[in-house]
């Protein structure tokens, strides 16, 4: 008896050119046939197909039933499925329990599961991107005061995304041995580098050699109050990073990276102007402030024409855009990588980020948000992200200053998605503002004498670290150009 013909889809009528949508019935009801005869089937199937990838409904419902049931323990066989389905419609109109029966009777062999698994998959992608192309030309011809034409074009490129993440093959289980060779691979890398890194180098030692560097998937939270030099301290990470970039190239003509990298700095508070000002004064020695002024002479203007020159080719790469949604920065990052390669995320900083489109109520939850997307974002792209973070003003009203986890502001996954929190404290910055009346000597004398020791001195302190010690690094800071370095110490010199 020849199965009953499966039941024409009858599309919406926005659809593009419905009758041209790709389908293949009988490579469906070829491997629904496999699985009702041999459940075990499903095990060589990919975990990326589902339910929704049928084009006829009915199979649809069908798959989904069978998986609920085969991931239960229980047998997906025709006399349980037509029960379950008795009074379905569709089913009833194909035939009932003789459809189901049908199925079984000309099912392929089940070595062949794999092949049509892949055609029904396949064309439910062509389907797909049918849809979205009527999707993006519908908006791009709908007029939408609150979304200009690069909302457009992001928002497509989302849709795109995600749809060939879909298609990507899943990770699943990874033996013990594989995930031990990479794990030795990694060491082995470390050994191999000057200093024994095993991630992309800050460009501070001390900083280096707590962290161990910037490691591939990590999301670092660098927290800090107003003035303390969180800003500083990213701009001058992300700038050695640049500097350092070198590669090779590879047999397949991609680029590996071999030293520093690329970055992108997502600078949400300051222009990029104002951030490559502040990477001239470095590079230059010219003092930021006044550059800005210019008060410099002849002399420091050609210092700094030099460094524009030498540092104009380092590979960082500056999106100043305020106010950006999270899932813009994805889009942005993504696309990124994929035209030159991407090694590092900067995000200056986390509260300006916002969650999606229009406001939150719940800013704790939006925020949460915003860090499980950066952590994922990380483990997507396999590069570090460091996201700067405000502090509450609770440290302000401590006798000691020096911040610690619990001062995150709107902190509800901040703490739990990072893999390193950081905090940057000056204690020069409060010592300064107590400045006590110059009447009384002694007590100027003995403030003097502890500014001096804390004078160009910034602690970086880790308070959370998941692969290392908790603890606290000493930098050296120069005011004038913003600037964080080495403490010099007996056999080492500070190099600009």
């Amino acid at each position: 008896m020849a199965i009953v013909p499966a039941l024409d889809l009858r599309p919406v009528p926005s659809d593009p050119a419905p009758q041209h949508l790709p389908s293949n019935i009988e490579a469906e009801q070829a491997l629904l046939g496999v699985l009702l005869y041999d459940n075990a089937a499903y095990e060589r199937l990919s975990d990326k197909l589902g339910g929704s990838h049928f084009f006829e409904p009915f199979h649809q419902r069908l798959f989904s039933a069978m998986e609920n049931h085969i991931r239960k323990g229980q047998l997906a066989e025709p006399i349980l499925l037509a029960d379950e389905f008795r009074s379905d419609p569709a089913f009833q109109e194909l035939g009932g329990l003789r459809y189901l029966a049908d199925l079984v009777d000309r099912a392929p062999p089940a070595a062949n599961v794999g092949d049509y698994a892949r055609v029904v998959y396949e064309l439910a992608i062509r389907r797909e991107l049918i849809r979205i192309g009527g999707e993006i030309s519908v908006d791009a011809g709908t007029p939408d005061a609150e979304r200009d034409s690069r909302d457009q074009i992001e928002l497509a490129e989302q849709k795109l995304y995600n749809l060939a993440e879909s298609g990507a093959p899943s990770t699943g289980f990874i033996g013990f041995a594989d995930a031990l060779r990479g794990a030795v691979e990694m060491a082995a890398e470390a050994y191999s580098r000057d200093g024994g890194l095993a991630g992309v180098s800050t460009g501070l030692m001390d900083l280096d050699q707590k962290m161990g560097g910037l490691h591939p998937s990590d999301l670092l939270i660098l927290a800090g109050r107003p003035s303390m030099g969180k800003t500083a301290l990213a701009t001058n990470i992300a700038f050695n990073v640049a500097k350092a970039y070198a590669w090779e190239p590879q047999p397949d003509g991609s680029k590996k990276t071999v030293s520093g990298g690329v970055v992108a700095f997502f600078s949400l508070e300051m222009s990029a102007e104002q951030l490559a000002l502040r990477l001239l004064a470095d590079a230059s020695g010219v003092s930021g402030d006044r550059l800005r002024k210019g008060e410099i002479d002849a002399s420091e203007f050609g210092r700094v024409r030099d460094a524009a020159m030498e540092i104009q080719e380092a590979p960082l790469y500056i999106d100043a855009t305020g106010g950006l949604a999270i899932a813009k920065l994805v889009a942005r990052s993504r696309r990124l990588k994929r035209s030159v390669g991407l090694d590092l995320i900067v995000v200056d900083y986390l509260q300006l980020l916002t969650g999606g489109e229009g406001k939150s109520d719940n800013r704790v939850q939006e925020v949460s948000m915003i860090t499980q997307g950066l952590k994922a974002l990380a483990k997507e792209l396999s590069v570090p992200v460091l996201a700067l973070s405000q502090l509450s003003r609770q440290v302000e009203n401590r006798e000691d200053k020096r911040p610690q986890l619990s001062d995150l502001r709107e902190s509800g996954s901040i703490e739990q998605d990072a893999d390193m929190v950081m905090f940057v404290y000056r204690e020069s910055y409060y010592l300064g503002r107590g400045e006590p009346d110059t009447a009384d000597s002694a007590k100027h004398l003995e403030w003097q004498e502890k500014m001096d020791r804390v004078a160009g001195m910034a602690e970086v302190i880790i308070g959370k670290q998941r692969h290392g010690p908790i603890g606290t690094v000493r930098l050296h800071f120069n005011e004038d150009l913003t600037k964080f370095g080495n403490l010099a110490r007996e056999g080492r010199f500070e190099v600009r």
